[in-house]
């Protein structure tokens, strides 16, 4: 089978492809986003190919910049890549299925983790064989704990310890018209116990047929060992999702389990950046890795005659949200282009 992270680019244009990494730092609050990144335009668009390196991080506290940026270009020849094992290189960063190293501008990390036992998959294959989807997102790491460091701007180092985080790797030919994403796995109970735990969301509407078709919304999780995967082509349209700049609020079921989250991000502390599709079009994308999350754990009920309440999971300033759309959003920089 291979790596979940091997590089699906074939050479050819119109394609694009990304692999994250989230973390938030529980000591400072500071919240890290670094991105890997390619996109093969088409030759329509007349522009070559290239590849990036992204750093966002959020920082909640008192008196520092609430979001800082930076990304830097790099032709497509700067682009390394192995699938076994799996490497990938871009400028001399490096990501493997083990860690992540690299500097770039002001800013650097150097961070480590052991690999998840399994990925995850929230785009049922059967869209991904029919090409229904025009993004397929896997989770190499969904949930593993973080050990290195981070230096930001300014030269603060971050000192992860073990830290919950979650690598992911998507690709295709074409953002969503419009998207929402959570990731969370910092969770506590209302008592102020951790838990093992973590979630993966998102909710899209694409454009079929001249109109919005959507939101579809697949989840994965797991809790305290428990599997939940609410991801079949026929459930992801009945799971409820509505969602914007101020926050999202999803459920989804899986058998006689439901979830139901609801997200807040700070807005001072949401990131604007610019996705580039393959045919040229833009997207813009409003991330924060600070936002806070409550996930209700549901069981259906007879007794009740619905759904009751197992228990309710909190993440204060520790859920990694964004959402996007195709225009940029009046009054929030947008801190690449």
């Amino acid at each position: 089978m291979g790596s979940a992270n091997a590089l699906r680019w074939d050479g050819r244009p119109g394609h694009y492809e990304v692999y994250y990494l989230t973390v938030t730092d529980p000591r400072s609050g500071v919240g890290i986003w670094i991105r890997y990144t390619m996109v093969a335009p088409f030759a329509a668009t007349g522009e070559d190919a290239t590849c990036s390196l992204w750093f966002l991080a959020m920082d909640p506290r008192p008196g520092a910049t609430p979001v800082l940026g930076r990304k830097a270009n790099y032709g497509i020849d700067r682009l390394e890549a192995t699938r076994e094992p799996f490497s990938l290189a871009i400028d001399g960063a490096t990501l493997t299925d083990k860690g992540m190293a690299g500097s770039f501008q002001d800013v650097s990390w150097d961070l480590r983790w052991d690999p998840a036992p399994k990925p995850y998959q929230p785009v049922h294959p059967l869209l991904e064989r029919l090409r229904v989807a025009k993004t397929v997102l896997v989770l190499p790491h969904a949930h593993v704990p973080v050990q290195g460091g981070v230096v930001l701007p300014g030269g603060e180092a971050l000192e992860l310890e073990r830290t919950p985080g979650g690598q992911a790797h998507l690709w295709g030919s074409k953002h969503a018209g419009s998207w929402a994403w959570v990731h969370c796995n910092d969770f506590i109970t209302s008592a102020g116990d951790p838990v093992d735990a973590f979630i993966d969301g998102v909710s899209v509407t694409v454009p079929r047929f001249g109109r919005e078709v959507g939101p579809s919304t697949p989840v994965v999780a797991r809790i305290d060992g428990a599997e939940f995967h609410s991801t079949s082509p026929l459930r992801i349209f009945r799971n409820q999702s509505r969602y914007g700049l101020d926050g999202w609020r999803f459920e989804a079921t899986d058998g006689a389990l439901r979830v139901v989250g609801d997200v807040a991000p700070v807005r001072e502390q949401l990131a604007g950046v610019t996705y580039h599709d393959p045919d040229g079009e833009l997207a813009y994308c409003y991330n924060s890795e600070t936002a806070s999350m409550q996930l209700e754990v549901q069981e259906r009920s007879r007794e009740a005659g619905g759904w009751r309440t197992l228990r309710t999971l909190v993440s204060p300033g520790r859920a990694h949200f964004e959402v996007g759309q195709r225009e940029p959003v009046p009054g929030l920089e947008l801190l690449t282009t």
